[in-house]
């Protein structure tokens, strides 16, 4: 089904005729030939859609293109759902401004340059001389100009929705094939997010035998490990109690460490072959799961949209997975969670503060640029932040600590705080080309590569029949339902002091607080929703205290937490249970499973990269 021409036509009766207006609405994330720009759907339950982007780091990008087949010749009014990104923070110029052509030539008005806010621009009238025409999108400035979506109408009064809610409804009216929802199939397990966790999940339950939907919203695998944020997998695997565990991790994860390094380290092709290997997953990329249906206090399946053409699809399970990070598909069925930081008294932790509060560690759009031999120009930006020799960040490669958002809400303002990260980039990386005192040692050096994907570490959590907390971990109090050890430090982020002191409440770098702890297995009731019963989680969604998720949430970790649910998941087929029953009941299948592991032992294991001093096995 294509998405890229959606139409309507409402017939005006006059005295003498018939006059029929038409509203043609093009979605830019359906075109045809995208060019360089690239599709973000990271926002679109906040703003309403997924949407293209110039993501050029200064260069403009080639155009994206479509062909659309209008119901008549005539003139046409434009309207173009965009916003002026940096319009927040600076009132200089605007970095994300675009033309739209029409047939090769561009309308007059620019886009990109008004409000901070996703709204209609208004691009006038015009002549639609081909009932077949050609639609373009031109980047002026190669600066993360977005554009949602294209109006043409010949209804003189035809204003577009600004709310979010009405807009749905307009989609909805202009095109009713997206309100068609078609059944994916049922599955055992229905895994939703793409992640080291969900991937684990999704290739643990097919080995055992498991029919496996993997629900992922972009079209690689990997998460916060893929090629688009480029984080390390940290933590160590093959520990005890369950030695095995981590094999699989070890047998999909990449051979190489490190954060913001080329795009062939992180080995996106690994995984999806893993992926693709296993007869009993069914793979849907590009979808984004945004709606639940329940039934008697019970998930009885998740919607999600394809962010590339609108199509709707059903995924129906006795057994589901959150595995998004956010916790989306818990908070939709209405799952209890945490956020922010817990109080000192909460939980009994030293390390928490006096009072909770909002406070959640940060997002890091990571970045490196790298050596061309010549002398290669930046664009001397005007709408950038005011930057100086104290202000300036002389690297060439922004690692974990270029880091946003702490204690801004990490889902409803997402967009605020990956664009704050971009932000930043572009003004130190100006500032260095163009007005630092060592703007020749840069003057070779190209922006090579720059987040757009933003690696976010804390949002939502969901509670579980235990929620584990510092006191475990360093007093390495250890339940009988252990499952996966969890290794790294407790690793918490706060704003960087220095930082604070140049950019107060806007800072964009961080430092971490180690806390070490001996190899700790987490309790399978931290896996399970306390109070949704079919739904289980991996990742650092799981059900602990902002405290303990500074050990948890590392991807060697969550990978393992994927093999251990999946192999629940298997359990409660086989005992026609939920997880709950297996803590109770049927804990010792479980056990077995872990034992052996899932993944291929004999595969040559890579480094376990650590960090803060984590203490070994404990004795």
């Amino acid at each position: 089904m294509k998405k890229y021409l959606f139409l309507i036509s409402l017939t005006i009766f006059t005295s003498s005729v018939f006059a029929q207006n038409h509203t043609v609405l093009i979605e830019a994330e359906s075109f045809a030939q995208k060019g360089g720009w690239v599709t973000d759907q990271q926002f679109m339950d906040q703003m309403g859609s997924p949407f293209l982007m110039a993501h050029g780091m200064g260069i403009p990008v080639k155009n994206a293109e479509t062909k659309v087949v209008f119901p008549a010749k005539g003139k046409y009014r434009l309207f173009v759902r965009t916003r002026n990104w940096a319009a927040r923070w600076t009132n200089k110029d605007a970095p994300g401004k675009f033309r739209v052509l029409v047939n090769g030539k561009a309308v007059n008005q620019v886009f990109g340059d008004e409000s901070p806010y996703w709204s209609w621009e208004d691009g006038g009238w015009m002549d639609i001389s081909k009932t077949k025409t050609k639609i373009e999108l031109n980047d002026i400035t190669g600066f993360n100009g977005r554009c949602d979506a294209l109006i043409f109408t010949t209804d003189a009064g035809f204003v577009p929705p600004k709310a979010v809610e009405k807009l749905a409804e307009l989609r909805a009216r202009l095109n009713p094939e997206t309100a068609i929802i078609k059944d994916a199939g049922t599955f055992d397990f229905v895994v939703i997010g793409g992640g080291m966790a969900g991937t684990c999940a999704a290739i643990s339950a097919a080995r055992l035998g498991l029919k496996v939907a993997l629900v992922q919203d972009r079209p690689i695998l990997g998460g916060n490990n893929s090629s688009e944020v480029r984080v390390h997998l940290g933590g160590r695997i093959n520990l005890e109690p369950y030695p095995n565990l981590g094999n699989l991790v070890n047998e999909i994860g990449p051979s190489k460490e490190g954060n913001a390094r080329a795009y062939e380290n992180y080995e996106d092709d690994k995984k999806m072959k893993a992926v693709r290997a296993e007869k009993n997953i069914s793979l849907f990329l590009c979808h984004h799961a945004n709606e639940v249906k329940m039934k008697e206090g019970r998930i009885e399946s998740v919607l999600a949209i394809n962010t590339e053409t609108g199509e709707k699809r059903s995924f129906s399970a006795p057994i589901f997975a959150d595995c998004t990070g956010d916790g989306t598909i818990g908070v939709l069925a209405g799952a209890k969670y945490l956020t922010g930081r817990e109080s000192a008294e909460e939980f009994g932790e030293k390390t928490a503060p006096e009072a909770a509060d909002n406070l959640t560690m940060g997002s890091s759009v990571q970045w490196f640029a790298e050596d061309k031999k010549k002398v290669v120009p930046f664009p001397d930006i005007q709408w950038g932040l005011p930057w100086d020799e104290e202000k300036a960040e002389h690297l060439v490669r922004g690692d974990w600590n270029w880091e946003t958002g702490m204690g801004i809400d990490q889902v409803n303002e997402f967009e605020r705080i990956r664009d704050y990260g971009l932000l930043v980039v572009f003004s130190n990386w100006s500032f260095l080309k163009n007005h630092s005192i060592d703007k020749n040692k840069f003057a070779k050096r190209q922006l090579r590569w720059v987040a757009f994907i933003a690696g976010k570490r804390e949002s939502r959590r969901l509670i579980g029949d235990y929620i584990l907390r510092e006191s475990d971990l360093v007093e390495h109090k250890v339940y009988p339902d252990g499952t996966a050890p969890t290794s790294w430090t407790i690793d918490l982020h706060y704003p960087d002091p220095e930082n604070s002191k140049l950019f107060p409440g806007t800072e964009f770098k961080s430092i971490a607080k180690h806390t070490p702890i001996h190899p700790y297995p987490i309790p399978f009731r931290c896996l399970y929703s306390q109070n949704v019963p079919n739904l289980m989680m991996a990742g650092r969604n799981i059900s602990v205290s902002h405290v303990a998720l500074g050990t948890v949430r590392v991807m060697r970790t969550t990978g393992m937490m994927g093999e251990v649910i999946g192999m629940a998941a298997s359990v409660c087929k086989q005992k026609n249970c939920t997880p709950r029953e297996i803590y109770s009941t049927h804990f010792e299948e479980l056990k077995k499973l872990m034992l052996a592991g899932i993944g291929n032992p004999a595969l040559p294991k890579i480094q376990h990269y650590n960090q803060g001093g984590t203490l070994g096995p404990r004795e």
